[in-house]
């Protein structure tokens, strides 16, 4: 059998792309509006937004750290508003692996700069990264709200999170491209809830 030519496999990515998006829509929408409350909460309270996941999530959680900090729109300024990644500090990361396992890497921080009140988003694809299973365990020890982002499984993580968004999808790559989507999503709406709508919206 032929490979399928390349514009096809672009076309094909495009559409289930655009599947898991709209079954997302149909199915996490409510629980992406709670969650951008539960981190409107926290920044209102004057606490701070956590982030942890590894590979594709860890990027994930800089980029929605990023635009938090920054803006996401530059057509509608707003200040900064408080947002960490967890997997950003080399120094740090390979430290503690090296000393104490990769398993403790993001509990660690949550104890060193996490307090009551603050809001941790932990991204995971399967639901089964220990790192992050152990990050969530430690956030709800010290009084953070925990929000889950991950597929249609959810693994372990089902259990551990005030609020679990779990993406219709069992593909690695789709499930990713809508927790991006989603990060955008509670950008906006975190946004809206501080500082009010962008014009015309």
């Amino acid at each position: 059998m032929a490979d399928r030519d390349p514009k096809e496999t672009a076309v094909a990515h495009f559409k289930e792309s655009a599947k898991a998006k709209e079954l997302a829509a149909a199915e996490c929408a409510d629980g992406v509006v709670r969650a951008a409350g539960l981190v409107a909460d926290a920044f209102r309270g004057g606490r701070k937004l956590l982030l942890c996941g590894n590979g594709g999530s860890a990027a994930d959680c800089q980029h929605i750290a990023a635009e938090f900090v920054s803006v996401l729109d530059q057509r509608h300024p707003r200040p900064g508003l408080p947002a960490v990644a967890l997997t950003t500090d080399t120094s740090f990361l390979t430290a503690s692996a090296n000393d104490f396992g990769f398993e403790n890497v993001f509990a660690r921080q949550i104890e060193a700069l996490g307090v009551a009140g603050d809001a941790l988003i932990a991204i995971s694809t399967s639901g089964r990264s220990a790192n992050v299973i152990a990050a969530l365990r430690r956030a709800r020890e010290r009084g953070l709200k925990t929000i889950v982002l991950t597929g249609r499984s959810g693994g372990a993580m089902n259990e551990l999170g005030d609020l679990v968004i779990r993406v219709p999808s069992d593909s690695t790559q789709h499930v990713q491209e809508v927790h991006i989507t989603i990060g955008h999503i509670l950008c906006e709406l975190v946004g809206r809830a501080m500082f009010g709508p962008k014009p015309g919206r």
